[in-house]
């Protein structure tokens, strides 16, 4: 045992000095995806034992039809004592108030080597747990996604893996906590290359589907194999019916474009409303559960992840008005928990919004055309597809996801189709995706792609000549441009200085910062060419590590 722990130690500091190898690589993933996969599912156990303590429930998949039974002002209080803890949680954790999700993962792909923020991810996870299991109306998906990439991280701290190392760690992660959230062991390693990595690297994908397989195993050994919904048997007149799942996928790209516009739209004024009050950021996600609350002593269905919901939908258990408003009381209830920072994912919420809509719609189509068409629950299905592949712009992912959450493997086609057109109008309407959309809010250009967003990850402290290196250029034209007014901080990026060459033609920009007297200090100057060859050594290692 002696000899044992010696030869593991040094296996550990040859790893954390030289880095893995492949076959040590796939040893690491298997492990992130176990790791990730009882991170899942403890994540998962923690909702449902905090809901049975505060709602008497003991079915978390009945959870609406349990808040019925209870006294309006408890389902008014839980809400509200559940925001003020998350408010306190994420004060005190965080240096903004916010909650961290799935784009803060996929920024940390792009622009931080793979890493993301490990103390505030883990007060993020913390808050959500707390949002989903006191009222909160989001979903646990995107939380549990952000914990395992905050593991990957410390794991690529801790063997000081380079950026590709470190993404593929990270999508390892992902897919291993996808797959264990959704019992879908394909559909996770497609959405860990598909919305988080953003490309389908041959290398990437062995330990992505072993992290995938490995997260899937951990789920089944705690609930099976069963699905997480039970489907009716249908009938689908594909010739008949394709115009109408066509019609389907634009009504649902809609849907999805107000529920996400919706959702920044109340985050600006939930913004506005603070600063002008003075609010406590602490106490924006009490306000917010007092709003929700509210809604719930009505509504109970907007309470929690809506799976009880959603199974509704999916065997047509609703009336038309009810699928309606349900619908639209789930996006303001949504909106609502999103504004006020509460946490919480948005896979779960889309689901629900995509199958009341597809239910709707299927009730009107049955309606009108009764002999060419078949049951209602079929375009439910659809529709469920068609709204989350369009908020998390990810068609390919989403869409085994659905197959693999219902085991109906016989109405590809209508899923297909509709998912294709919801994605492709949404797409145009939005950056891309709800997720991209946020960084983009934040000025992070990753919707258009490695050539924007690289632009961002050089600044100009790290790629000048200093005044007083080889090759540094005159001290006079510096402070003749600077005269001018042409010249940079040291913080200004290749995105803020190539449209700087390009409107005065010089060779070099002055760098420069404010001096004692308010004079600028001159630090050195940021060439052209220097500029141009960073950006395109950058582009090269991404193009090579995309089709590696």
């Amino acid at each position: 045992m002696d000899r044992l722990y010696v030869r593991l130690r040094m296996a550990w500091g040859i790893l954390k000095m030289r880095g893995p190898s492949q076959v040590q690589f796939w040893f690491i993933a298997l492990a992130i995806g176990i790791a990730a996969g009882f991170a899942a599912l403890g994540f998962r156990m923690g909702i449902d034992a905090l809901q049975g303590a505060l709602y008497g429930v003991d079915d978390p998949n009945r959870l609406h039809s349990y808040a019925e039974t209870l006294d309006w002002y408890w389902i008014v209080l839980l809400p509200v004592l559940g925001g003020l803890a998350v408010g306190v949680i994420l004060h005190k954790f965080t240096d903004d108030g916010r909650v961290r999700s799935v784009a803060d993962v996929i920024e940390g792909a792009a622009l931080a080597e793979g890493r993301v923020e490990q103390k505030a991810g883990l007060a993020s996870a913390l808050a959500s747990l707390i949002t989903l299991s006191s009222g909160g109306s989001s979903g646990r998906e995107g939380p549990v996604v952000h914990l395992a990439a905050v593991m990957s991280s410390w794991v690529s701290d801790r063997i000081k893996a380079d950026g590709i190392t470190g993404r593929d760690l990270l999508g390892c992660a992902v897919a291993g906590a996808v797959a264990a959230s959704f019992n879908a062991p394909i559909a996770g390693a497609l959405f860990a290359l598909e919305v988080v990595l953003r490309h389908f690297a041959v290398h990437a994908f062995a330990p992505i589907t072993i992290a995938a397989v490995s997260g899937t195993v951990i789920n089944r050994l705690q609930f099976g194999g069963v699905t997480e919904f039970s489907l009716p048997e249908g009938r689908l007149d594909f010739y008949a019916e394709l115009p109408a799942f066509l019609l389907l996928g634009l009504v649902c790209g809609i849907v999805a474009v107000i529920l996400m516009r919706g959702i920044f739209w109340a985050e600006d004024v939930a913004g506005a409303v603070q600063r002008r009050t003075a609010m406590p950021r602490w106490m924006r996600p009490a306000v917010a559960g007092l709003g929700l609350g509210a809604m719930a002593v009505f509504f109970p269905h907007i309470i929690g992840v809506g799976y009880e919901t959603t199974s509704a939908a999916l065997t047509g258990s609703l009336l038309l008005h009810e699928a309606i408003v349900f619908c639209v009381l789930k996006c303001v209830a949504l909106a609502l928990t999103m504004a006020g920072r509460m946490g919480g994912g948005m896979f779960s919420p889309s689901l629900m919004v995509g199958a009341l809509t597809g239910l709707a719609f299927g009730i009107v189509a049955t309606a009108i055309f009764p002999y060419a068409s078949g049951a209602e629950t079929l375009y439910a299905l659809a529709g469920m597809g068609a709204v989350a592949a369009a908020v998390l712009g990810a068609p390919i992912s989403t869409t085994l996801i659905v197959f693999e959450l219902t085991g109906d493997w016989q109405t590809g086609l209508a899923v297909m189709v509709a998912v294709s057109m919801s994605t492709a109008l949404a797409s145009r309407l939005v950056d891309r995706s709800f997720f991209l959309t946020q960084l983009e809010r934040r000025g992070r250009h990753l919707a258009a792609g490695p050539q924007a967003y690289l632009l961002s990850v050089y600044s100009a402290a790290v790629l000048m000549r200093g005044k007083d290196s080889p090759n540094a250029a005159s001290r006079e034209a510096c402070y003749d441009l600077i005269a001018q007014g042409v010249m940079l901080s040291p913080e200004a990026t290749l995105e803020e200085a190539l449209p700087v060459f390009d409107r005065w033609g010089h060779g070099f920009i002055p760098v420069a910062v404010a001096g004692p007297g308010g004079e600028p200090q001159l630090l050195g100057a940021l060439f052209h060419v220097d500029a141009l060859r960073a950006y395109t050594r950058a582009l090269a290692m991404t193009a090579a590590e995309e089709h590696s």
